[in-house]
């Protein structure tokens, strides 16, 4: 059950006009599930959730008619300053950034809104542990969705970007979610920096989509050395490149890198032209990539299970 639950509306009838403002009305150091119902609208502001304020949850009736966006980008250029680079770089420059743990979003859509070529520009920045996301859209080009830190798991969500447009060095479960490739890039940058370290990305039943080119997209190349990225069971359509995998220009990355596939199916699905570095894990391989343990070792934790705790009607 829900300690409180906030209420945000532009129309006036909500307890706060703003998102960023209802958030702020959290105590420091919370420790109990609050909830922010989000009333349907366009809310044009950077949202920060701080690492004091934990067990948050925003709650929307539908990605499609509730988004939170902006449009920072890492850097800019002052051309009234002989074009001296400005900005907050890639860490700052999220739209939304979410530090405070056990965090949950439902029917929420996170842009960033700058245009394609404007760089790095973060719709959803998460440096957190224990955060799960339900039925949301992240929106982007380039970096769409930072999954920086902590465990998160994402359901029934839609990413879109283009370059590394899901990157960082989190250990995330993404389930039956939609993965749109809207040009030519690398789906993932994950930065594992070393064999000792369990992070990295499941893509469990996903289904990756492109704009009817064929052949534009790597499934991922390593951020850090050590990069690891999971594909179990997923659809993969056309844009996908045969040799599937880029070492971002470094063979060392080859031998260290940990990009793994199973079972997958469609026309980007290729085992035998992935790149050789690259391979298809065994039946018992793959096991620890199918289930919630991958996120949940200790399987004693509830965060998995709150989704339905927390569907509370707007109108209630």
């Amino acid at each position: 059950m829900a300690s409180r639950i906030i209420s945000v509306s532009q129309d006036g009838h909500g307890e706060y006009s703003n998102v960023q403002e209802a958030i702020d009305s959290v105590p420091l150091g919370n420790n109990c599930r609050i909830v922010i119902r989000v009333a349907p609208g366009v809310y044009k502001q950077p949202i920060y959730v701080p690492k004091t304020k934990n067990f948050i949850t925003l709650a929307g009736l539908s990605p499609e008619i509730t988004t939170l966006t902006w449009n920072n980008t890492a850097t800019k250029i002052d051309h009234h300053q002989s074009a001296r680079i400005i900005g907050t770089g890639t860490f700052g420059c999220g739209s939304t950034i979410v530090e405070g743990e056990d965090f949950i979003a439902e029917n929420i859509t996170f842009e960033n809104s700058a245009p394609e070529g404007s760089g790095q520009a973060v719709a959803l920045r998460v440096t957190a542990d224990r955060c799960a996301f339900y039925d949301c859209r992240f929106l982007g080009w380039q970096d769409t969705l930072y999954l920086h830190h902590g465990k998160q798991y994402l359901r029934d969500c839609y990413i879109e970007g283009s370059v590394d447009f899901i990157f960082g060095n989190s250990t995330a479960l993404l389930e039956h979610c939609h993965i749109h490739c809207k040009s030519a890039g690398f789906i993932t940058a994950q930065s594992r920096k070393s064999s000792q370290e369990t992070t990295g990305y499941v893509f469990l039943r996903c289904v990756i989509t492109g704009n009817g080119g064929t052949q534009y997209m790597h499934l991922g190349r390593p951020w850090g050395p050590f990069g690891r990225v999971v594909f179990v069971y997923c659809h993969m359509d056309g844009c996908i490149k045969h040799a599937g995998w880029n070492n971002w220009g470094k063979a060392e990355n080859e031998r260290t890198a940990c990009f793994y596939e199973y079972r997958c199916s469609g026309p980007g699905s290729c085992p035998s032209n992935r790149v050789n570095w690259a391979r298809e894990l065994l039946d018992e391989e793959a096991q620890q990539f199918t289930m919630h343990s991958f996120i949940d070792p200790d399987q004693h934790q509830p965060w998995l299970a709150l989704r339905m705790a927390v569907k509370i009607p707007y109108s209630a």
